[in-house]
């Protein structure tokens, strides 16, 4: 974040010497207001950019077998050019390379889970992803492992056949 904001007080820096340079040329016949204005600008374009170039960077940065399975687009008012192109500010990946198959239940993986957000540190969370039965459930100690495709509702959450994780863990993994 500190290299974040150097490089904004950069932009506004190049901005207002930009103005500067249009006053030079001028010979001051532009108005003052131009430095301050360009310098905004400048780092107000800046801002928006890495805003919105953000999410790709960060996922073209994670190791093969990682995978993005859910993204999640923001609108702000306080960022009025968002409601035009709403911008990624989450997203969660998946360790599908690493994901672990239950030695009981051929049909449950054990998966690591990577919540990234803008400004914040990545956060992993392990979870157990039951193919059969199309459901997922938080790695606890206290985590039965059903033998079979039935599982237990207060444990284990149902998930849609279609959804991203489900279809990333379960995929070319069937034995």
């Amino acid at each position: 974040m500190l290299w974040e904001l150097i490089a904004t007080i950069c932009a506004g820096l190049a901005g207002a010497g930009i103005a500067l340079f249009i006053r030079k040329l001028s010979l001051k016949k532009a108005p003052k207001w131009l430095v301050p204005a360009l310098a905004g600008i400048g780092m107000l374009s800046f801002q928006i950019q890495s805003e919105y170039t953000w999410y790709e960077h960060q996922a073209s940065l994670l190791p093969e077998g990682v995978v993005v399975v859910k993204t999640v687009e923001e609108e702000a008012p306080w960022r009025p050019w968002s409601m035009v192109y709403p911008q990624t500010t989450r997203f969660i990946a998946a360790d599908i390379n690493n994901a672990a198959q239950n030695d009981l239940n051929h049909d449950v993986y054990l998966v690591d889970l990577y919540f990234f957000e803008r400004r914040l540190s990545a956060k992993r969370v392990t979870q157990v992803i039951h193919c059969g039965a199309a459901a997922r459930a938080n790695f606890t100690n206290k985590l039965e492992v059903p033998k079979v495709n039935q599982v237990d509702n207060r444990e284990w959450v149902s998930m849609p056949s279609n959804d991203p994780l489900l279809t990333a863990v379960c995929d070319g993994r069937a034995s």
